[in-house]
């Protein structure tokens, strides 16, 4: 089968969907032909790209097809929204050239969901939808969104790619009912939860990435992972200033768009810590270093986002 997917982050960007969209990729090249057609690196990119209209090239047995799309930092919206925008202009008419019998699509830019179903109406094939983020609720308790008609137009269209899918792909059960109570046929939504790299096992001594990342605390509160929107920051940042003469640390590894925000609500805290995100191999060092580990989201996204 002839698998074309649709993501605008794909390593070496190190956005989370760019990851997933690797690891579905190297297992579906195993007995299909798949063609990935992302934007030029723009997610903390591990590698900057010159401009091009379009490069191709082979990752093991897939084919990675890039556009020109711009790269601005994404901590401010119409940059973010320039880089959404020309990555959508340049790979649609990619998309529709291309050769597929199905068409699969994730949720990079937020209304890939909605571009993917297009795709896959005007070629006359199959759709499978992977959601990772919940659109155009994130996008409207997250404040992005602040104009009710753009989000009453944006959620019709949605249901419409929604119903157009033969499969949407969520993953848990809160994020289920949420699209089954869209009026989605529920035998057309499956849960399917993302998997990870098993590491090496680790010695017992501390490491040096450990000890780094502990910053000398004796009790480590950490939260590894995106920045984001959606996290209730104030609430930790809160927490690390009633704790700040106790014995434990709150330590950030990571960056996303509110990284600054959090950092300047923090200032003058001796009990908290930012650290940039490590490299994969390092992850089991970075992930021992907490005594207690911190997965935080905004009231009311519960099944909207999966901050894992």
């Amino acid at each position: 089968m002839r698998i074309l997917l649709l993501n605008e982050y794909f390593p070496p960007d190190t956005a989370a969907t760019a990851y997933m969209a690797e690891a579905v990729v190297s297992t579906l090249a195993e007995s299909h032909d798949v063609t990935v057609l992302c934007g030029r690196p723009s997610y903390d990119p591990t590698e900057r790209h010159p401009f091009y209209l379009l490069q191709r090239e082979k990752q093991g047995k897939a084919t990675i097809e890039r556009v020109g799309s711009t790269t601005f930092p994404r901590f401010r919206m119409k940059h973010r929204l320039s880089n959404y925008l020309s990555y959508i202009a340049l790979s649609l008419p990619r998309a529709l050239a291309a050769r597929a019998d199905l068409v699969l699509a994730m949720t990079d830019p937020p209304f890939e969901g909605i571009v993917g179903a297009l795709v896959a109406w005007l070629k006359r094939k199959p759709y499978v939808y992977n959601i990772r983020d919940l659109y155009p609720e994130m996008a409207v308790v997250g404040n992005l969104v602040r104009s009710s008609w753009v989000a009453k137009i944006w959620e019709r269209l949605h249901r419409w790619a929604l119903r157009r899918a033969s499969r949407v792909i969520v993953l848990g059960e809160d994020t289920r009912e949420l699209i089954i109570a869209k009026g989605i046929d529920p035998s057309h939504v499956v849960v399917i939860r993302d998997g990870a790299r098993p590491p090496q096992p680790i010695t017992p001594q501390y490491h040096s990435v450990t000890e780094e990342i502990r910053s000398g605390f004796p009790f480590v509160v950490l939260h590894a992972g995106n920045l984001g929107f959606y996290g209730a920051w104030e609430t930790v940042i809160g927490a690390a200033r009633k704790l700040q003469k106790g014995t434990a640390g709150f330590v950030f590894v990571g960056g996303g768009a509110l990284r600054g925000q959090i950092a300047a609500a923090a200032q003058g805290l001796d009990s908290v810590r930012f650290h940039p995100f490590r490299p994969t191999d390092q992850v089991p060092y970075v992930l021992a270093a907490g005594d207690l580990h911190l997965v935080t989201i905004k009231r009311g996204l519960e099944g909207v986002v999966v901050p894992s």
